[in-house]
Formats: structure tokens, sequence, C-alpha cells
């Protein structure tokens, strides 16, 4: 072949269509992690990719996403943040979930890392600080772990004559309980009550605390802001039915679907940060620039119908409060 010939023949090639693997293969990779289930996070993965499709990038047209569920086994969660690094991803996001957002920051120093959490992310050592990060993390704080004086406080208003409030904590997650325990113990002590901690990590620990609560004559309880609780909230639910034991939940996911009253910022809104947030990133933003967001509005929600079968009587301080009531 004469070398005239050759060149031409090189340069016809870069028309040449690419195969589809190739293609697929040139997408930006972003690995999602989670300590809990797919399906009771399933709307929460909408607003995510919602979030993302804000920032230009839409799953299988010009993104692909790995999704890593640790199935409510903290201890999974090292091993698959390992396999997402290995797998060179492009950015971790960890939504909700403190333990994931640990795990992957023990997994990685340089992929970046977008997290949603209820813990204080400058005290539990994920950046230098909420307006410079400085590292290669950042996210939102829903300061869920802060509200939980104040989350005693609305309960104790809702039941005056209260004596004993129960706590229902994860001790595979001390990153959220340590701290949320100190704060409530603090708030307690102020309001002159007791509390009464339980743990649980599994759905039968979960049936065995609440079982412990009732045995100790807890008037009411409350939970840790917990990715593992909102997973259970079904059978956390039909518990506190059950024992006809009041609560205050930390997401109003817990009130939409029965619970009695709710107070948090919204976890929906979360989700879709964290997408917004990561598309930002693979635009070329750099983490360790971008402030850690924290929430604006907070949610009162009040399910009227559960309080009229525990036989709760709803101040009418609190009714005037809330920002929406389920009839």
């Amino acid at each position: 072949m004469r070398r005239r010939e050759f060149i031409s023949l090189l340069g016809g090639a870069a028309a040449w269509p690419i195969p589809a693997h190739a293609q697929q293969s040139a997408m930006p990779v972003v690995g999602f992690l989670h300590t809990g289930l797919p399906d009771a996070f399933a709307h929460l993965v909408a607003a995510f990719r919602k979030g993302l499709s804000e920032s230009g990038y839409v799953e299988g047209q010009n993104v692909t996403i790995e999704y890593r569920w640790a199935q409510n086994e903290n201890d999974r969660l090292p091993g698959l943040a390992a396999d997402l690094v290995r797998r060179r991803v492009a950015v971790i996001v960890t939504p909700a979930s403190t333990a994931a957002t640990l795990a992957a920051k023990a997994a990685t120093t340089k992929i970046p890392i977008v997290f949603e959490t209820g813990a204080d992310p400058v005290k539990i050592g994920l950046v230098a600080s909420l307006n410079r990060p400085g590292g290669n993390a950042t996210g939102i704080s829903d300061i869920g772990v802060e509200l939980g004086a104040k989350r005693l406080g609305l309960l104790h208003e809702l039941l005056p004559n209260a004596a004993r409030f129960g706590v229902l904590v994860n001790p595979d997650n001390p990153g959220i309980t340590d701290p949320f325990l100190s704060e409530l113990q603090t708030a307690a002590s102020a309001i002159g009550r007791q509390l009464e901690v339980v743990t649980a990590s599994t759905n039968s620990g979960i049936d065995t605390a609440l079982a412990t609560l009732v045995k100790e004559r807890a008037d009411a309880f409350l939970i840790s802001p917990e990715a593992l609780f909102v997973t259970r909230r079904v059978q956390l639910l039909t518990l506190a039915a059950r024992h006809m034991l009041p609560a205050l939940y930390h997401r109003r996911e817990f009130t939409d679907a029965g619970g009695l009253m709710s107070y948090g910022s919204s976890l929906l809104d979360q989700f879709r940060q964290t997408g917004v947030y990561a598309g930002r990133i693979l635009k070329g933003e750099k983490p360790a620039e971008m402030p850690v967001q924290l929430p604006t509005k907070f949610e009162l929600v009040i399910n009227l119908q559960t309080a009229k079968t525990f036989g709760i009587t709803i101040p009418a301080t609190l009714l005037a409060r809330a920002d929406e009531v389920i009839e």
C-alpha cells in the first residue's frame, strides 16, 4: 500500500462509528452508597435523579449510576465503598446515610463524596468547616442530631404530664447515636424528665426495643435520625399502634404513613440537592470549595386521625404552628 493511501485510510478511520460499549464507557459513573434497602428509598432515589437532571445529567443518557445497598448491615459498607473506589467512579453520593458517608471517606481521599447527614459534618471529621470543606467531601447537613432537643420539647408540649420518654437508637451508628443521646440527656434534664434508652439494629431488635419501652412504662418515644429506622418505618408505626405508644418522628414520611407527629427538614429535597451537587462536581467543581448546605425550612406535621386513635387531644398551640395537619 502506498504511503498516501495509508494516510488516507487512517484519516477515514476517524469517521468510523464508535461501538456502543465504547460510548457507554465514556459516560461518567456516579457511585450511590447507602446503608438501607432500595425499595424503602425508591421515591427518594427518584428525587436524587431529578437533582442530577437539573445539573444536566440523565441516567442512561450521559451518566451511569452504580447502586450499592448494604441491606441495613453497616458492616458491609466498607466493602461496598471499596468496590466503588475500584470501579473508579467519578463521584460517590451517600444521601441520608452517615455510616455510608464515613465508610466512603475511609475508602478514598481522592474521589469526591457528596453526603447528606444528620450529624455535624465538622465534628465527625467529614469537612474542615461548613463554608470551606477543604477535602474531597461536601454535601448537606440536615442538623437532625441538633434538633433532638427541639423534638423532645415538642413531645413534652404534646404530653405535658408524661414523666418518662423512650429513645430508640442504633448502636451500629455511633456517629449519629452518641451526639444525639448527649443532646437529649441535656434537654431532658432541663425539663426534669427521664429518658429510657433502647437500642436496635435489626427487625427483631426493634420488636424487643419497643416491648422494653412498654415494660418500663415509657409514656412516649423518639427515634434517632437514622436511615435504618426510615427503612423500618412501617414496622415502627405498626408496633407503636399495637402498644399504644405515641411517638414523634424526624421525617414526615412517618407521619404520611400514619405516624402521630414529625418534625424535621425535607428528606425528599435533600436527596434532590445531593443530585444537584453531584452534577456540579461532574462539571468540574471541587468539593473542597463547595459549602455544606443547611436546611432553611422545617416541617411540623401532625396526623389527627392517629391522635384520635391514641386518644390524644392535640394542644391548640401545636395545631397553630403545624405546617400540615393530616385529617
